[in-house]
C-alpha cells in the first residue's frame, strides 16, 4: 500500500496517514482532557504532570483541560508552596481544577488548603464516571 503524502491529507480529510490505522467514524471526539493526579511524588509533579497539563492548555493542545487532584496529591499539594503557585497559574490559564473531597478530607486540613487555592473540592465518583462514559481523554499519575 503506498504511504500518504501530507498534501493528500491536507485536501481529503478522510485520508489515513498511516496505513494500516484507520478511523472509526463511530468513535466520537474527545470533549476534551482530564488529567488525574493521584501521586505523592513531588518529581513527577513537577517533571510531568503539570508541565503537560499547563501547556496542554496553553497551546491550544486541548480545547478544555480538567485537572484531578486525587489522594496523596492532595496532601502533597497542600504542604508545597511552589506546588500550590503551579496550580494557581493552571486556574488563570483556564484549567478546571477539582480536587477529590472524599480524599481530600482524609487527610487533616487539607480540603481548606485546596479551597483557598481556588480549587473545586467535591465528591468526584459521580462526575469521573460521566467523563469517562463521556469519551474525555484521560491520563493518569
Amino acid at each position: 500500500m503506498p504511504e500518504t503524502t501530507r498534501s493528500e491529507v491536507a485536501s481529503n480529510p478522510v485520508a489515513v496517514p498511516n496505513p494500516g490505522i484507520v478511523p472509526n467514524p463511530s468513535v466520537l471526539p474527545s470533549p476534551g482532557l482530564l488529567v488525574i493526579w493521584s501521586s505523592g511524588d513531588r518529581e513527577v509533579a513537577l517533571k510531568m504532570v503539570f508541565m503537560y497539563t499547563y501547556n496542554s492548555k496553553l497551546k491550544g493542545w486541548w480545547n478544555t483541560v480538567r485537572f484531578c487532584i486525587w489522594g496523596p496529591s492532595a496532601r502533597l499539594l497542600a504542604s508545597d508552596n511552589e506546588l500550590q503557585e503551579k496550580v494557581s497559574k493552571m486556574i488563570e490559564a483556564g484549567i478546571e481544577v477539582v480536587a477529590c473531597k472524599a480524599c481530600a478530607d482524609s487527610y487533616p486540613g487539607v480540603s481548606p488548603v485546596l479551597e483557598s487555592l481556588g480549587v473545586d473540592v467535591k465528591y468526584m465518583g459521580a462526575p469521573l464516571t460521566e467523563m469517562l462514559k463521556s469519551n474525555w481523554s484521560t491520563l493518569c499519575f
